[in-house]
Parts: structure tokens; C-alpha cells; sequence
């Protein structure tokens, strides 16, 4: 298995864990204002969300249709979560279809803010990861001031859990 295929479960399990504690917040404190630069818990995850796709689009030479990384649409958490295992399915199957020099391919795309970009199909996989890991951070710090321990979801940990793709 190659790191980006190892990564995109990574990532896949990772939200997976995550959101099973997340869906047993209630849904006013999903939404409550925070001082986060997303406004909320479910907007951060919205976000993050949001930015897998945009990340999908580029990758599939696409239109995204967003024109902020703060969608003002944010869907309940039972629609977020189904997309969410959607597009990390999509990441995974994608990974696992790159082959030869593929990964190496450079994506040329503009910024949501503005400006053009250029990247690696393997650098894309991986910002898209690291992205997710970043806002999960996030979210991790408005449940420990709700309280509710998040799930540990370092990836020696999945490695351990998952030793076939580690090797």
C-alpha cells in the first residue's frame, strides 16, 4: 500500500471515529457560537467538509460552484455525516486508482479567494488529510469545553488498529 492509499484511510477512519462521538452532542451545542473562526462546531466540520470537495473538484478538473470556504448553506448533522463518509469513500477508491506516474501530476486550479494554483494529485491527497486533521483539532477543543472526551485519532493509533496498512 502506498502512503497516499494509507492516508486516505487514515483519514476515512479517522472522521469515521470522530463523528461517531460528534453525533451524540446535542444539536443546540453543535450549533451554538464559538470563537472559532467558523462560528460553530458543525460549521467547522461543514467547513472541512466543504474543502474536501472543492479539493475532489480540482482533482476531477471540475467546477466547485463555492465562492467562500464558509458555505452559508451548512446541512443538519445527519446529511454532513453521510456526505462526509461519501467523499472520504471517493478519496479512498480515488487513491487506490492512481497508478504509474499519476500521483506526480501537477493540477492546475484557482483559489477559492482568489489566484492561481498548481499541485501534485500526491500533494493534494495529502493537504486534504492534513487539512482534516487540523479543523478535527478544532473540533476536539470545543468538545473538551463541552465536556465530552474526543476519540483518539493520531495515526500510530489506526496504524496499530489497521497493521496492513502500515506495511
Amino acid at each position: 500500500m502506498n502512503d497516499m492509499q494509507v492516508l486516505t484511510r487514515y483519514k476515512a477512519w479517522a472522521d469515521e471515529v470522530f463523528l461517531s462521538v460528534i453525533s451524540t452532542v446535542p444539536g443546540a451545542e453543535l450549533a451554538a457560537p464559538r470563537p472559532i473562526v467558523f462560528g460553530s462546531l458543525i460549521r467547522t466540520l461543514h467547513h472541512s467538509y466543504a474543502m474536501d470537495y472543492v479539493w475532489q473538484c480540482h482533482l476531477l478538473g471540475k467546477a466547485h460552484g463555492l465562492t467562500t470556504r464558509n458555505p452559508e448553506h451548512c446541512p443538519g448533522l445527519a446529511e454532513l455525516i453521510e456526505n462526509q463518509r461519501a467523499i472520504d469513500a471517493w478519496y479512498v477508491d480515488y487513491a487506490d486508482s492512481l497508478a504509474g506516474n499519476e500521483p506526480a501530476q501537477s493540477v492546475d486550479f484557482e483559489f477559492i479567494g482568489g489566484g492561481a494554483g498548481r499541485m501534485s494529485r500526491r500533494d493534494i491527497i495529502l493537504h486534504v488529510v492534513n487539512h482534516t486533521t487540523y479543523h478535527r483539532g478544532h473540533a476536539a477543543g470545543i468538545l473538551y469545553y463541552l465536556d465530552i472526551f474526543p476519540p483518539t485519532t493520531d495515526l500510530p493509533v489506526f496504524l496499530r488498529q489497521h497493521p496492513v496498512a502500515g506495511s
